[in-house]
């Protein structure tokens, strides 16, 4: 099924989480040369009956540059907000053997609030 298909049928893949930093930024340059940024946001989960469980801390991925610039400054218990699609990537670590992580990807980034402010 090609893209425009996809579209036609309304299927969408957007995340927007507003939440905290875990912890700032980290950037990692892959063996290919490419560089991306990760971290992680903390986002609290409404009350459910079927879990003790109050947040969730979702792992996001960051390759454009300007978005990079922006979540590279953020500081651990920032709040932001980060737009991007949900991601399967695969990868090999190193020790061998190939995994997959889900991630968000983002496309856009603002800090709505310093830790703290």
């Amino acid at each position: 099924m090609s893209t425009q298909e996809s579209q036609d049928l309304g299927e969408v893949n957007e995340v927007t989480l507003v939440g905290r930093m875990s912890q700032p930024a980290e950037e990692q340059v892959l063996p290919s040369g490419s560089e991306l940024w990760k971290f992680r946001v903390i986002v609290g989960r409404p009350p459910s009956p079927a879990s003790r469980v109050t947040v969730d801390t979702l792992d996001c991925v960051v390759w454009a540059k300007r978005p990079a610039r922006s979540v590279s400054k953020w500081q651990t218990g920032d709040l932001v907000e980060v737009k991007g699609s949900l991601r399967r990537r695969f990868f090999a670590p190193a020790g061998g053997g190939r995994v997959s992580r889900c991630e968000v990807e983002v496309a856009a980034a603002r800090l709505i609030r310093r830790a703290g402010g």
